[in-house]
């Protein structure tokens, strides 16, 4: 990258002897519990998170007891949370060999991730893997991940009140948070970062290719490969909190926020109208970096603590009361 009792009972009965209506109510308020020794939560009826993805209909809650798991392939809208100590040490492979976390495919718009703990175990946390919309990844921990939450082609995400710790690379990655877009068809539109607070060390591996930057949060459109990039537009990164070193700067250093489009070329752009504001980028020494150097044109970015402390944009270019 340089990347509520009487009114309510008769209501009841009147709905009670619509067809179907039971049944409809049954599957919205059905909870799915998985436990992988069925001793936290013996009334589970799931061993695997994936098992519990599988029997789910859609819009179905699992909540994941504490133990270790798996993550999952998800194809349906699903929300997934974990009750005090749920962990995730692994899960189904990426076509690199590396190992995911949960992976987003057609069909799984809407769905939510919250409250799990995700070990260094896990390399490609959480990926949107098909262009999927409305995605909620909040109030989670990773710890040490090469990539931890990767919204490739996904409009409408919020991605909040997350904890990183610590990040690391392999010829690449190294990377919290990825908004981006690489096919030319679909884009990556209107997500909100915020209120994430992402430390600690980006740990570069010893054989690593070097040549790039690790980021806390990136807005990326990639051309690299072969690929077309994408506009990267409209996505609120705010009230943030970044703090990172790399231990090996010389090969991969490490940048708070960075917006890069990968062509290098200030004549084109694909990332714009983004919003960057009231982020604390102080624990950071490289805090904004844009590829091409002129996006701050295109871009607002303005009100964050550290190098950059502008007061060009009204707060209101950040979302209400800037969150």
């Amino acid at each position: 990258m340089k990347r509520l009792l009487i009114g309510i009972f008769v209501m009841g009965v009147v709905y009670g002897l619509m067809p179907g209506y039971s049944s409809l109510v049954e599957a919205k308020s059905n909870i799915l519990k998985v436990d992988d020794d069925g001793v936290q939560c013996p009334e589970a009826a799931y061993t695997t998170i994936q098992d519990a993805v599988d029997a789910a209909n859609a819009g179905e809650k699992i909540q994941v007891c504490p133990g270790e798991y798996d993550g999952a392939l998800v194809d349906e809208e699903v929300h997934i949370k974990g009750l005090g100590g749920a962990t995730i040490v692994g899960g189904p492979a990426h076509s690199s060999g590396l190992t995911q976390g949960f992976r987003l495919l057609a069909g799984s718009d809407g769905s939510s991730i919250s409250h799990l703990t995700f070990t260094e175990d896990v390399d490609l946390t959480i990926m949107n893997g098909d262009a999927v919309n409305d995605v909620t990844i909040e109030h989670n921990t990773f710890y040490n991940q090469i990539q931890a939450v990767s919204n490739w082609r996904g409009d409408n995400w919020k991605i909040s009140h997350n904890t990183f710790e610590d990040l690391r690379t392999r010829c690449g990655g190294g990377i919290a948070i990825l908004v981006g877009a690489f096919d030319g068809v679909q884009d990556a539109k209107g997500s909100v970062v915020s209120h994430n607070t992402i430390k600690g060390t980006l740990h570069v591996d010893p054989d690593d290719c070097g040549g790039y930057n690790g980021t806390g949060i990136v807005l990326f459109a990639d051309y690299r490969f072969g690929g077309a990039g994408g506009a990267v537009k409209e996505n609120r990164v705010v009230q943030n909190k970044i703090a990172l070193t790399s231990d090996t700067p010389n090969v991969v250093d490490v940048a708070a926020v960075e917006l890069t489009d990968t062509r290098d070329d200030e004549n084109v752009r694909d990332i714009e109208d983004n919003a960057i504001g009231f982020n604390d980028l102080r624990g950071t020494e490289m805090q904004i970096v844009l590829t091409p150097d002129n996006l701050d044109n295109f871009n607002d970015i303005s009100r964050n603590l550290g190098n950059n402390r502008g007061h060009g944009a009204h707060p209101s270019v950040f979302g209400p009361g800037g969150n």
